[in-house]
């Protein structure tokens, strides 16, 4: 007897169980799996006719935990093949188990919870013109991904979101007291170049969206916002004295505090897990024409991601140091939560490529760089969770259109 389920992949598994006494009296039961959902009704269907059969009741017992046992190995196959099509050759070094988590759009900035179990992160597409705010479960029963929930009020533009180490409160900022319509794309005359929107207000709500507040108003630019694990800290860029500078403030708004003074951008700014340091991206210029250029964009709310580096200085901004000295555009850096590593995103491998980016993790020190992803197109926005054994991070592999980002997770190996 011949069992097939129909489907994409083949996969046969021959089951010797001697099953004499059937009415057939096969010698030997071929059971062809061919991929696809169907195969779990199938065997659910053989596994009735199986006992159905005039055998012995430890025969009947043995080709039922057989048939079992084949369709849960072919189930696993399938898993480990899907998962291993996402990753590019090199990759294996450091991640397993990849899963996509997005279909579809623009989506990015996908950033845990402090229990590793909730993502919430920025999406546009089909019926979304400009990012909004989602959340969505890291993981699910059924072990399929979790449909996205809106959390802001899809009015103007959202960036840059963090849930509240408490779990009930997130953090974003918004475009939408401005006006409900999306902001100006930037003017790419300039080549390329990031808008830096003055109407960007910081806010908190509940994860439901409701309860919404505003943390800062302050005129300007106020974004790039994440939250100390202890709750009690937010840093943020903001344009608020004149320039692209990092700030700190207490989680109610309160206490602001300038941390960077030097001309140029310093931004994306994250906490280290004990919250004694801030590793941001930073580009400073300094020769006459680079100071000329940067006063020129900022002026139309526009900067240059040419030349970005890894910076990291204490909590309070003291000892600020230079981390990558590669003169690629490096940015998202993230704390490992070892404290002593920093994973960010670079298109060193190609500095001439607008969308080329992959992911490094380099020691504080700038020592020991090495190269994590390899797919020829967008990898970025990396972080991982609190124990530093899953990875997330936004790419635009495994795309239905082009230029595609979609949000992936995968288990990271040492």
């Amino acid at each position: 007897m011949i069992l097939a389920a129909k489907g994409k992949n083949l996969f046969s598994l021959f089951v010797d169980v001697a099953c004499h006494g059937c009415h057939s009296h096969p010698k030997h039961i071929s059971i062809q799996f061919q991929g696809g959902t169907t195969c779990a009704m199938a065997v659910k269907v053989y596994l009735r006719y199986i006992l159905l059969m005039p055998l012995r009741p430890l025969r009947k017992l043995i080709c039922a935990f057989l048939l079992t046992s084949a369709f849960f190995l072919h189930a696993q196959s399938n898993t480990n093949s899907a998962s291993s099509s996402l990753l590019s050759p090199g990759e294996e070094k450091h991640l397993r188990n990849i899963r996509q988590l997005t279909f579809g759009g623009q989506n990015a900035e996908a950033y845990f919870s402090a229990d590793d179990k909730m993502l919430s992160f920025q999406h546009q597409g089909q019926g979304v013109p400009c990012d909004q705010i989602y959340t969505m479960p890291v993981d699910t029963p059924d072990g399929k991904p979790a449909t996205p929930k809106l959390v802001s009020s899809g009015k103007g533009r959202d960036t840059c979101s963090y849930i509240f180490p408490s779990g009930d409160r997130i953090l974003y900022s918004s475009t939408e007291a401005a006006s409900p319509a999306c902001p100006p794309k930037p003017d790419y005359s300039h080549g390329y170049v990031w808008p830096i929107y003055s109407s960007y207000k910081i806010y908190t709500s509940k994860l439901d969206g409701s309860d919404k507040k505003v943390l800062t108003d302050a005129e300007g630019y106020n974004a790039e916002s994440t939250i100390s694990r202890d709750g009690k800290k937010v840093v943020f860029t903001s344009t608020r004295n004149g320039d692209l500078d990092i700030y700190t403030m207490n989680s109610d708004g309160s206490h602001v505090r300038q941390l960077t003074h030097e001309l140029g951008y310093d931004g994306g700014p994250f906490w280290s897990a004990d919250g004694k340091k801030i590793v941001y991206r930073a580009e400073h210029p300094t020769t006459p024409q680079e100071i000329a250029d940067y006063k020129a964009l900022y002026a139309q709310g526009l900067i240059r991601p040419g030349n970005l580096e890894i910076w990291v200085m204490d909590a309070d901004g003291s000892h600020k140091h230079q981390v990558t000295h590669n003169g690629a555009a490096n940015f998202a850096p993230f704390f490992h939560p070892d404290g002593k590593r920093i994973i960010f995103a670079s298109n060193l491998a190609n500095p001439k490529s607008g969308r080329d980016f992959d992911l490094y993790i380099i020691n504080e020190d700038g020592s020991g760089q090495e190269r994590i992803t390899y797919y020829p197109d967008f990898d970025a926005f990396p972080m991982f969770t609190s124990d530093g054994k899953r990875l997330v991070w936004a790419s635009n592999r495994n795309g239905k259109e082009p230029h595609e980002t979609n949000i992936f997770i995968a288990d990271w190996v040492e």
